[in-house]
């Protein structure tokens, strides 16, 4: 069972990152919604 996993702010610099770590770490996620206001 994955995890559902929200980016908050994924336009900056901060927030790719993470995504970024998410996909090279093989994060068991079964949903990722990324957020942004713009």
């Amino acid at each position: 069972m994955g995890y559902k996993v929200a980016v908050v702010g994924a336009t900056g610099n901060v927030g790719r990152e993470m995504l970024n770590i998410l996909d090279e770490r093989k994060f068991p996620a079964d949903e990722v919604v990324v957020l942004a206001s713009r």
